[in-house]
């Protein structure tokens, strides 16, 4: 097979291990019996009464269908708020695994069109209020959590009303507020968001079953913690209005819930009634491509899942470590060259930040590779693209057309055409099978794609300077190099495989 191959069947089944029926049916069983239980990763929740469901973000259609196939009767009733048109796109792609059966107990609503709240998604977030308030102590709630849940679950706390919320939230924006600020300020406005939803539903026990899009998967970022004790206080919400100038700029009614003393949350403090579960992450991906690279034969390392910045410099960390690998192959890691390259990799390493990434201890481990093996590095993440083009592309694409240049480069400068002993293959893919407004989910690089681009008189430079890696890569050999898997019905961010192996001529 060769080295694309390997990579495409890499990606397939990192993605295939994420997507929602195995990932729920691998996590989830239901014991029968006198005394019914639910199991989830080993942990047992007495089904004493009731079952009930409810969901929120872009991946939970398919895991509500296959969480209704492991519950069976013992499911009462269930409402999911899912992005609007996702059924009609699942039944245009053929997926009628990820569709809810004609006579399900479960009530479907869509909305937040464009990945924003609306009057829709606020419907859908009132009627999941009004069910988990319903509860006693004797019934269960199975909570379903992926990305894009946020914008599906807008609750403001009365009188707020959803436009007034928008519309403070896009002034702290204007005005340059960080992500993490227009979160404190969300969560401490909504009533299902920080732990909220959670707070309503005791106290009936509460089981969460999350897949996390966020990098280092925390609990209470993903879709803004719903069932998770926020960390946050009204202070603080206080504080980020009043360092943007904000604090005598907002409406009567938020003015008012500030202003009104916290009530005693019912549920107790320490969300003892909450078992919060993630099934689903970059890094279980990420493990069972390491497994089967493994099964090709391929000596296999997992950098990040943490993977994070900005596209041109993450490509050129990428550019520096297949150097770095080819040497260790040819038995030059040791010299002046590899010196250089591991000097560059960690000045790197460095400025980019990534959360959790000991480069050390990969190095290290990288050196125990030995010479007779090919090589695969494994990471995930997601990277930033600055957009100063006008170019159609996504940042997986422009990820996989950047590292082929570098490399491309690299050879070029090369008196020793190391790098020309060594097939190298780059591939970058957004798990949720779309990379910006393309069909594509990413790409597959290589020097001698590059090479052979040049030849044919495609600046590849030009491409980049304007955003345009899409438009290279349709242009280029029929598109052959787009990775194109069509929606997953998941999604864990972004996987990228670099898989090296020795030519037949060296």
């Amino acid at each position: 097979m060769s080295l694309r191959e390997h990579a495409l069947s890499l990606f397939r089944n990192a993605v295939g291990t994420v997507r929602p029926a195995p990932m729920l049916k691998r996590a989830v069983k239901l014991q029968g019996g006198g005394c019914p239980q639910l199991l989830v990763k080993g942990q047992a929740f007495p089904v004493k009464r009731d079952l009930y469901l409810v969901g929120f973000g872009k991946a939970v259609l398919g895991m509500a269908a296959a969480a209704e196939e492991i519950l069976g009767d013992h499911l009462v009733r269930g409402i999911i708020n899912v992005p609007l048109g996702i059924q009609e796109s699942l039944q245009r792609a053929g997926m009628q695994e990820m569709l809810l059966k004609p006579h399900s107990k479960i009530q479907v609503i869509e909305g937040a069109r464009n990945n924003l709240p609306d009057p829709e998604a606020l419907k859908g977030a009132v009627a999941i209020q009004e069910l988990a308030n319903s509860l006693t102590a004797d019934d269960l709630l199975l909570v379903l959590i992926s990305g894009g849940g946020s914008a599906l679950l807008p609750a403001p706390i009365p009188p707020i009303l959803l436009k007034e919320k928008e519309k403070l939230t896009k002034m702290l924006a204007s005005r340059g507020a960080a992500i993490q600020e227009l979160n404190i300020v969300r969560k401490t406005l909504s009533l299902l968001k920080g732990g909220g939803l959670a707070r309503l539903a005791y106290p009936a026990q509460v089981v969460s079953l999350i897949l996390s899009d966020v990098i280092g998967d925390p609990l209470d970022i993903i879709a803004s913690g719903p069932t998770v004790a926020s960390s946050h206080s009204v202070q603080d919400c206080l504080q980020i209005l009043t360092k943007y100038n904000l604090l005598h700029n907002l409406p009567k009614s938020v003015e008012m819930v500030l202003s009104s003393s916290p009530t005693k949350p019912t549920a107790p403090e320490d969300y003892s009634h909450v078992c919060n579960i993630i099934i689903g992450s970059n890094a279980l991906a990420l493990d069972e491509a390491k497994r089967q690279a493994e099964g090709l034969g391929y000596a296999t390392l997992i950098l990040s899942t943490a993977i994070c910045g900005e596209v041109g410099r993450v490509a050129t960390l990428y550019c520096q470590l297949v150097q770095l690998v080819c040497l260790g192959l040819a038995s030059l890691g040791e010299g002046p060259l590899g010196e250089e390259v591991r000097r560059n990799l960690l000045q790197l390493v460095a400025e980019l930040e990534i959360p959790g990434l000991n480069f050390a201890e990969f190095l290290q481990a990288l050196q125990g590779l030995g010479p007779e093996r090919p090589v695969c590095i494994l990471a995930g993440g997601e990277t930033t693209v600055q957009l100063q083009g006008t170019g159609k592309g996504g940042r997986n694409q422009e990820l996989a057309l950047r590292v082929g240049l570098g490399l491309h480069r690299a050879q070029a400068m090369e008196t020793s055409s190391l790098l020309g002993r060594y097939e190298i293959i780059f591939l970058s893919g957004g798990t949720d099978g779309q990379d910006g407004p393309t069909e594509a989910a990413g790409a597959f690089c290589s020097p001698e794609l590059v090479e052979e681009a040049l030849q044919e008189g495609l600046n590849v430079e030009a491409f980049l300077s304007n955003n345009d890696s899409y438009t290279f890569f349709s242009q280029f050999q029929g598109g052959h190099h787009l990775l194109v898997t069509g929606l997953t019905g998941t999604n864990v961010m972004d996987i990228q495989a670099i898989l090296i192996r020795a030519t037949e001529r060296s």
